[in-house]
């Protein structure tokens, strides 16, 4: 009976420390929701993403749909509002950037956004997402960044204030 006790507590101990060293692996790793193709247009401008796959952004939806932007300042409108870009009753999941630098996926609600930099998206003033505060800080540094900001100090009015003047087709309906 200790036998099967002591390595029922081994075994436990594997898979507690396999798993701990499976989600450490993956820290700061993401996959895209989907795969941006041709055809993938922004519902908040309009735009073909494929065409900007630096700037790319995606959002999941609780109906599994996979929204694609052209960068993360028109993912951002359409998260504060996604009732006013087609998104009907369903609510955000999963956000996605790129790292500005590494071109990695990455969560984009972890992430920090530069604000404010001399490097513009495919439609002008953006926020600049990066992985690290470090990585943010270095390049608000070299690109003149106004500010270093994480995605819970982001809101509607500051979105829109960068946003101004570039609304295109004030929002697709799908």
């Amino acid at each position: 009976m200790k036998r099967i006790v002591g390595l029922t507590l081994v075994m436990v101990f594997l898979l507690v420390e396999g798993a701990i060293i499976v989600v450490n692996s993956k820290a700061g790793e993401s996959e895209p929701l989907a795969v941006v193709t041709a055809r993938d247009r922004c519902p908040v401008c309009g735009m073909f993403v494929s065409k900007y796959p630096t700037w790319v952004a995606q959002i999941r939806l609780s109906d599994d749909r996979v929204e694609m932007f052209d960068g993360p300042k028109d993912m951002l409108a359409y998260y504060m509002s996604p009732k006013d870009f087609g998104a009907g009753y369903a609510t955000v999941g999963d956000v996605v950037v790129r790292d500005y630098y590494s071109q990695e996926w990455i969560d984009g609600e972890r992430a920090f956004y530069v604000m404010g930099s001399d490097v513009y998206g495919p439609m002008g003033n953006e926020f600049v997402p990066f992985e690290t505060m470090e990585a943010a800080k270095n390049f608000a540094k070299d690109h003149r960044g106004k500010r270093v900001l994480l995605f819970d100090e982001i809101d509607n009015e500051l979105v829109q204030s960068i946003r101004k003047g570039h609304k295109m087709m004030g929002g697709m309906k799908k």
